[in-house]
């Protein structure tokens, strides 16, 4: 009987970047998903290659788990009316995004704030991200912003719809750290994860959260710790850092300096497990499609972190605070991968040391559930070296 499986073999691979911090680097040039899973990683020599539905040969370059983008503000389909934007998820997929996690769907002109309202719209966001992906990108979806007269049975009734999520605490009449504090635990109740809004306001309607409304709240992620877009003070920022142990989320359409002294104090802390990536955008500032990967230079340049450790913040130690099946290349893990190069006639010895020195790479190929999205992007800088499919 003829094998009906989807196999994936990716072999001459250069070298893999894990998306685990306790071993950022694997050992091995081949990698096989079955179905969308990866079930072995190691020495071609030693695997079982045959048979393959789609054999991509990785031209000596580099494999690493997809990005994700902890921090999004999505719309409907791959359309956003933030800038009047089509075609923006797909845009960031050519940046290596192969997962992104909604903050709250705000942009949609009209948003409903009553409570029913919020709730219908939540439920509709969460499905029609699961039943349409833009480009095959993960949309995790449905994060309804938090509204006075919210109830215990509000968030029962929602998780039970299959929402998982909250939108930026702060972005709607909820602003008290007490009024918050009870909300927040009535969705960690019922399997809900929260994202407070840090800093100045960033949208009408929404205002300053200080460090005492963040602690308060105790929110699973401390949204934007470098501002969306205006930042704390500093001993706000340290503050956080030091007073609990809630994920770290820095932003591309932050303040760069305050992101690297919250990336800087994590480490200071020997906490680095919780620094996580967002870019906060469709924004005022637009889309990034490259925005997760100038943060992990950023981080990695100027904050003297190396390249492999920044890919973690991106990938890895999101998916374990996110508590999702992908950033980590690891057996039984989603096959959600990117291949990727040192950029052409960028400086440096290889891929993390031109990294290293705030030089982007370029992607070669995007692949979700084990099945190819993209190839050479149109996005990066071209790659010195590109991948191809075989069969």
């Amino acid at each position: 009987m003829a094998d009906t499986r989807h196999k994936l073999v990716i072999r001459h691979i250069g070298r893999i970047l894990s998306g685990k911090l306790e071993a950022p680097l694997l050992d091995g040039d081949c990698v096989i998903a079955i179905d969308g899973r990866i079930t072995a990683i190691g020495r071609e020599r030693d695997m079982d290659t045959d048979q393959a539905t789609v054999t991509v040969d990785a031209a000596d370059t580099w494999l690493a788990p997809g990005l994700i983008d902890s921090h999004v503000h999505p719309v409907i389909g791959d359309y956003t009316p933030r800038q009047q934007q089509i075609n923006w998820i797909d845009s960031c997929l050519h940046g290596g995004v192969t997962t992104m996690i909604s903050a709250g769907e705000v942009h949609l002109p009209g948003r409903p704030k009553d409570i029913v309202g919020l709730k219908a719209m939540a439920i509709a966001s969460q499905r029609w991200y699961e039943n349409f992906r833009p480009s095959g990108v993960k949309m995790h979806a449905g994060a309804p912003v938090l509204e006075e007269g919210m109830e215990e049975h509000d968030f029962k009734e929602l998780a039970e719809a299959g929402v998982k999520l909250l939108g930026e605490v702060g972005l709607g009449s909820v602003k008290a750290g007490e009024t918050a504090a009870q909300m927040v635990k009535w969705a960690r109740k019922y399997g809900i994860q929260s994202t407070i809004h840090t800093g100045g306001p960033s949208i009408p309607g929404s205002g300053l959260i200080d460090k005492d409304i963040v602690l308060e709240a105790d929110a699973d992620i401390i949204g934007h710790i470098n501002g969306g877009h205006t930042a704390l003070p500093d001993d706000q920022i340290t503050c956080l850092c030091e007073g609990c142990r809630r994920g770290i989320e820095i932003v591309h359409n932050g303040n760069e300096r305050a992101g690297l002294l919250a990336m800087r104090t994590a480490f200071e802390l020997e906490q680095s497990e919780r620094v996580i990536l967002g870019t906060d955008s469709p924004a005022g500032s637009g889309v990034q499609p490259l925005g997760i990967l100038r943060m992990i230079a950023m981080l990695s340049s100027l904050g003297n972190v190396p390249a492999e450790i920044a890919f973690c913040f991106a990938t890895g130690n999101t998916a374990r605070m996110r508590e999702l099946d992908t950033g980590i290349i690891e057996e039984g893990l989603s096959a959600d991968f990117i291949i990727l190069d040192q950029a052409q006639h960028s400086p440096g010895a290889d891929m993390l040391e031109s990294i290293q020195q705030g030089n982007l790479p370029g992607i070669g190929m995007t692949i979700i559930d084990g099945k190819v999205t993209s190839t050479r992007s149109r996005n990066t800088p071209p790659a010195a070296r590109l991948p191809q499919i075989v069969n």
